[in-house]
């Protein structure tokens, strides 16, 4: 049985200098951010992406996979889009080796903007359209088929015209959750893929690989923030048995490939990246040696891990006050940034840096206050009751680890703005910034909201 814990390993020196480079780094984009003109009154708010951190984190996926995978094994890393749907990030990604993990028309039109080819590219869905799935066919992507009616939609496509695109199916383990139900995808009653411990699952499983050649892969994914390492590398398990046996069965290599998804947790609470992908790797290792001994291609879709340490939102503290005695800073960023953070604080918190108005960390005894954002609900809150130099109107609070899904996922609660994203590089001269998504404008918040055609429900 494996416990709902997640452990996190100590970092190595080596780990640790890095965390002190990119906590050094993001002081340094800070201060340039405000002495740039990014942060002011027009834009309070903004979002900053570290592109040497990003790099990093893609060369440690390789690395790790590497160091415990046969010599010449077919490994694909793809980047779970969801995770930040933004072409230049994706771009960089590319360059990096990573490919793209899509699940939806939107996330594989980014992906093909960002020019990642078809044959980096894998759609996942539970809810996938015939012309979606037609699409790919057409182009050539890796297809992971969720359930049976969807595998009969594929036999009726591939009928009307023959396809290149690897095809796998996506299989449920069941082997438990994690700490946060929403993520835990290989739970007894998860909507994603074929439930394998039902009542004759498996054996249906076995058989539709039988009856169907060109279904070469399977695919897996038990979740990702508060699954353990171990309870993930226990899915990956079950799936290569499961492999194994359709093998066995085929009298060949049917299946060639497993993807064993992505899910590594971040640490939320220090600047350290831990877990590591090489400890994750190395316990795969251990729990499925055979999986790396070369006889299967892998795939991964990590999203989380690759972005998160690497994001920080900046905010200007419009407005100091007090209520009941409790400080409270007034900021800009709120819901519509950390949605899960505001709507599930206590498993999703938000680690809190304090800057002064210049840019620079501000100084002073930890006062208990708290980080308001600008929607109005009372709940729209970064932080509660948190220890920090005390701020003051005009300062500067950064949201840490935001690189997934905040900045990038809006929430349009109050009509409020989408912030612009910049990607920061330090070469030893000036912090230069690139604009990854310019910041959204009123007119632009108008047009999308009906402001076109203001007419359409009053016209005879």
């Amino acid at each position: 049985m494996v416990e709902d814990t997640e452990t996190v390993e100590q970092p190595d020196k080596q780990t640790d200098t890095a965390a002190r480079e990119s906590a050094d780094r993001r002081d340094l984009a800070v201060r340039a951010a405000v002495g740039q003109g990014l942060l002011t009154e027009a834009d309070p708010v903004v979002a900053l992406l570290d592109v040497a951190g990003v790099r990093a984190s893609a060369a440690a996926l390789h690395a790790a996979f590497a160091a415990v995978t046969a010599p010449d094994t077919p490994v694909l890393h793809a980047f779970a889009v969801k995770a930040a749907p933004l072409v230049p990030v994706l771009r960089l990604l590319r360059d990096a080796g990573v490919g793209a993990e899509v699940a939806s028309p939107g996330e594989l039109g980014l992906a093909r903007a960002a020019g990642i080819p078809p044959h980096h590219t894998v759609l996942d869905s539970p809810a996938k359209t015939p012309a979606e799935l037609r699409e790919a066919l057409s182009l050539g992507i890796a297809v992971n088929a969720d359930n049976p009616q969807e595998l009969t939609r594929l036999d009726a496509l591939l009928h009307e015209a023959p396809s290149h695109s690897p095809i796998g199916l996506r299989v449920n383990p069941q082997t438990g959750g994690g700490s946060i139900g929403a993520l835990s995808t290989a739970t007894a009653t998860s909507k994603f893929g074929v439930a394998l411990r039902d009542d004759g699952a498996r054996a249906w499983v076995v058989q539709s690989f039988l009856d169907r050649p060109w279904l070469t892969r399977l695919h897996t994914h038990s979740g990702s923030q508060g699954v353990p390492l171990a309870l993930m590398a226990e899915g990956v398990r079950t799936v290569h048995e499961l492999a194994e046996e359709i093998n066995a069965a085929a009298g060949r290599r049917q299946i060639d490939t497993i993807d064993i998804g992505g899910g590594l947790p971040v640490n939320f609470s220090s600047d350290e990246h831990t877990p590591a992908y090489a400890d994750y790797a190395r316990l795969l290792k251990a729990t499925v040696p055979a999986l790396f001994d070369g006889r299967y291609g892998l795939v991964t879709e990590f999203g989380r891990s690759l972005l998160a340490k690497h994001g920080t939102v900046l905010a200007r503290v419009e407005y100091a006050k007090s209520a009941g005695g409790r400080p409270i800073a007034v900021t800009h960023a709120g819901v519509q940034i950390a949605t899960r953070t505001v709507y599930n604080p206590e498993s999703w918190p938000l680690r809190i840096a304090a800057y002064d108005a210049d840019g620079r960390p501000r100084q002073g005894p930890d006062v208990a206050q708290d980080i308001a954002g600008p929607a109005c609900f009372a709940g729209d809150l970064l932080a509660t009751d948190r220890p920090l130099p005390l701020l003051a109107q005009g300062d500067i609070v950064a949201a840490l680890d935001t690189g997934a899904y905040y900045f990038a996922n809006h929430y349009a609660y109050n009509s409020l703005a989408r912030p612009g994203v910049y990607g920061f590089t330090e070469t030893g001269g000036p912090m230069r910034f690139a604009t990854v998504r310019a910041p959204q404008t009123v007119a632009e918040i108008v047009a999308e909201s009906g402001g076109g055609d203001p007419d359409a429900l009053v016209r005879d």
